[in-house]
């Protein structure tokens, strides 16, 4: 087994995460930081990151080891093939690489970071447990996204033993905590369209919990995927597919039938925060697609924030020198089952060796900007 680096970074104001898991094939992952991406004025939406540790997700308030199933599991909800939301992507205008262009007016790296980064839609993190707080969270990015007729992407980030211990641990303290929270969170979505990016890290990672709680996660996924489903008819979910130097795909595709991807989900997101090469990750979300079964209209949708130079060598994840940014977020991407292309990982926010985990890092994003 080669050990891999994770993949994920959450929101808030801990420090960037990053972790190794064993797995098969070179993960070379780098996560979003938990304090990075696009975050809510009022809301810590977006994870910050922490240390480099063991697995691919991001940060968050320690989490139960021990989840219990929810007692009312959402009903099933019966949906036809809709239809993919426009290419109209929502950029959110509070995030770290906006602050740092209105505060750096005069800086030269400015205007390539503006135009490059700064102006492209990305990911919205919600990573802290907040019952109470997250359906407002949530509501004041769905109805601004409304307001401007464009769809939001949103990043639940806060299943019990995330990061399986690492340095983005934390989430909901059990599954019955979590399940309630997901409504919570389901009830902030509206009536429009929506693309949910369900915990990443979630299922690709899941092989660090006893036999016992990882089905326990997977029904609690299944659960995810209907609640949301039933509260806003128009949205996406899509389901944790690892990514193309990960699992195998008849692995991963096993792993999503245990939880419920075939009837609970819209199909699967890979390479959330690194670097494999877009055709690699389309190919590798076909082949589990295909083995996973399940309904035609099931896609897959790709980040591709930082993937323009394909992966660094072997077991480099940490910043990594020489890469660029990826194809710019899109739902038209002429590709047979891909939904769309997308930043999750803001590109620019540090996995922690150029700067802060989870901090926007100028010299980083204007290198990931110049490719």
């Amino acid at each position: 087994m080669a050990v891999v680096a994770s993949a994920v970074v959450a929101a808030g104001t801990a420090a960037g995460v990053i972790s190794a898991v064993a797995g098969e094939g070179e993960r070379t992952t780098a996560r979003p930081d938990t304090t990075a991406s696009p975050t809510v004025a009022p809301l810590p939406v977006v994870p910050s990151p922490t240390a480099a540790s063991p697995s691919p997700s991001a940060t968050a308030p320690t989490a139960s080891r021990t989840p219990r199933p929810s007692k009312k599991p959402a009903p099933a909800v019966s949906r036809g093939a809709a239809a993919p939301p426009d290419g109209r992507l929502y950029r959110h205008p509070a995030s770290q690489v906006l602050d740092w262009v209105a505060a750096h007016r005069d800086d030269p790296r400015r205007p390539l970071i503006e135009t490059r980064i700064a102006a492209q839609p990305a990911a919205v993190w919600f990573a802290a447990y907040n019952p109470g707080a997250v359906t407002g969270q949530v509501r004041s990015v769905t109805a601004a996204a409304a307001r401007a007729g464009r769809t939001p992407v949103l990043v639940p980030y806060a299943i019990p033993g995330r990061d399986c211990g690492g340095a983005s641990q934390g989430g909901a303290p059990g599954l019955a905590a979590y399940d309630a929270w997901i409504r919570e969170f389901a009830a902030g979505l509206g009536g429009g369209p929506v693309i949910v990016i369900l915990e990443p890290d979630a299922i690709a990672l899941a092989d660090c919990l006893p036999a016992g709680d990882r089905a326990a996660r997977y029904a609690s996924l299944a659960r995810a995927g209907r609640t949301l489903h039933a509260a806003d008819p128009n949205a996406r979910v899509y389901f944790d597919g690892g990514h193309s130097g990960w699992h195998a795909a008849s692995k991963q595709a096993a792993a999503l039938r245990a939880a419920g991807a075939a009837g609970s989900s819209d199909g699967i997101f890979t390479n959330v925060s690194n670097f494999h090469r877009t055709a690699d990750e389309a190919a590798y979300a076909r082949r589990v697609l295909a083995a996973l079964g399940g309904p035609a209209r099931l896609g897959a949708v790709i980040d591709t924030s930082r993937n323009g130079n394909g992966p660094p060598e072997a077991g480099v994840w940490c910043d990594p020198a020489g890469r660029a940014l990826g194809r710019t977020p899109t739902t038209d991407t002429g590709e047979s089952r891909v939904d769309a292309y997308l930043w999750v990982k803001l590109p620019g926010e540090s996995d922690g060796c150029k700067g802060a985990a989870g901090s926007f890092t100028p010299d980083y994003a204007y290198q990931l900007a110049t490719g």
